[in-house]
């Protein structure tokens, strides 16, 4: 691939979707190509470049995996063991189920622990302090019972890391992984990011004017208590270079083989954009019959999205600064790409005509911790918003990225749904339902809504006469 021709479709796709500054990034072959869009900023515009740096949010997520992995391999944690072992001081709601997760739970997302709502904030913003506040925590599965997507869990794991190493997390993830691998332009301290050229991302505001998004990260990692789940600040250069060791034979970091664990299957999702399966930190799709290994992140108007071809020896990073639509941009990139070099082609699904009667027993509220997720019909149409909670905001600080307004949906078969436009565009879910056929929740982004209200009828599947 050209780098004239990247930079073509990369340009084109920024305007498409509106984005200030972009950089994007290919390894093909050990060869690396580049290409760069726009600007850090509107306010306080610096050309994007290799070095540039993005929050890359969820992304931080494959850092810790990775390093709770090498202490696997040198026999300082055990995978398969309960986190009490590392982290004696946890306690939940439910303390059998405490006592049961294990690090392996945290790993792939099935601690049944709920998305993330600890203000460590209000304390020293430590993560000795966020595991004292999961004391109150519910849970919305057993442990093991199923996949749903949990910063808390990964929080969890970074203090795993800390009690293991006797370190800050974020010591301890350079000295494990950040600093061998020759990581230079990676960091968790924002004095060390504001010293450097980074992107500033961007919301819009009522009328779509592009407006930059106050705090810098996200307004859920913003303290050290929520790092290793989404802290971490990097650059295209750096990311690819993340894809290149992931790619290899460990570099004396790791073994081969651990490395290979990691990209294996755990567990199983169902109708997700974000994969069919979880390995260790590692999202997995197969795309076109080929096997791939990612992850994804979003934060204050900054989206990342990492994606690895193992068997092709390739990788390709998108990183962009503006919401909602960075999302749909990186994902039309790294489609782009694909089909570009690889030859294949992703494509998502289409709907089924629309069905009264699927649109009336799935409308309704329904939660997670932090946000409300709503889908509504007017009989010709279903549609889906989601936003964050409004007692949330009122509570915060800080500028809140805006809700995503209602966007049609269309029913796939067996309970399936996708997306068909806005920010979300192609994200893909499914409705869970209890023993006697009432929908009970909605899956979106890999995390499970519960149903928050009793609708009467409304949720149970029509009985035929």
């Amino acid at each position: 691939m050209s780098q004239e021709k990247l930079t073509a479709a990369v340009e084109a796709l920024a305007e498409k979707f509106g984005i200030p500054g972009a950089a994007v990034g290919v390894l093909a072959g050990g060869r690396e190509t580049h290409a760069f869009h726009g600007v850090t900023s509107v306010a306080d515009p610096l050309p994007v470049d290799e070095r540039t740096l993005f929050h890359l949010a969820s992304v931080t997520k494959t850092f810790t995996a990775t390093a709770l992995t090498r202490l696997a391999a040198e026999g300082r944690v055990d995978l398969d063991a309960p986190v009490r072992r590392y982290v004696p001081e946890l306690r939940l709601a439910d303390e059998e189920a405490a006592a049961r997760i294990t690090v392996s739970n945290l790993l792939n997302h099935t601690a049944g622990l709920d998305w993330n709502l600890i203000d460590t904030d209000e304390g020293d913003g430590s993560l000795v302090a966020f595991v004292a506040k999961m004391a109150g925590l519910t849970l919305i599965a057993p442990p093991g019972a199923r996949a749903s997507y949990s910063q808390a869990g990964y929080n969890l794991a970074g203090r795993i890391i800390e009690h293991v190493t006797g370190l800050p997390y974020e010591r301890a993830v350079a000295a494990l992984v950040l600093e061998p691998i020759g990581l230079s332009n990676t960091f968790f301290d924002l004095d060390e990011v504001m010293t450097r050229r980074f992107a500033v991302g961007h919301n819009r505001d009522e009328d779509g004017t592009l407006v930059p998004a106050r705090p810098w990260t996200s307004w859920r990692a913003g303290s050290h208590g929520n790092n290793p789940g989404g802290g971490i600040v990097s650059s295209v250069s750096d990311l690819l270079r993340w894809a290149r060791f992931h790619l290899g034979a460990g570099d004396g970091v790791l073994p081969a083989e651990a490395l290979r664990r990691m990209r294996e299957r755990t567990v199983a999702l169902r109708a997700s954009t974000l994969g069919d399966g979880i390995g260790i930190g590692w999202f997995l799709k197969d795309v076109d019959g080929v096997r791939t290994i990612g992850h994804a992140g979003s934060g204050n108007g900054q989206f990342a999205e990492l994606l690895i071809v193992p068997e092709r020896d390739f990788a390709v990073v998108s990183l962009a600064n503006a919401g909602p639509d960075g999302h749909p941009f990186n994902q039309a990139v790294v489609r782009w790409v694909l089909e570009e070099h690889l030859g294949l082609a992703e494509r998502d699904p289409e709907p089924m005509p629309y069905d009264e009667g699927r649109a009336r027993e799935v409308a309704g509220r329904y939660e997670i911790d932090v946000m409300n997720l709503d889908l509504a019909t007017d009989g010709l149409e279903v549609t889906l918003g989601v936003g964050i909670k409004p007692e949330i905001r009122q509570r915060s600080d800080a500028d809140m990225p805006p809700d995503h307004p209602p966007a049609r949906i269309g029913f796939l078969p067996g309970d399936e749904y996708i997306i068909v436009e806005g920010g979300l565009k192609g994200q893909r879910g499914f409705f869970t339902r209890d023993d006697d056929g009432a929908v009970t929740g909605v899956d979106l982004a890999g995390r499970l809504f519960t149903r928050a209200t009793d609708h009467g009828q409304a949720g149970r599947r029509p009985v035929a006469r």
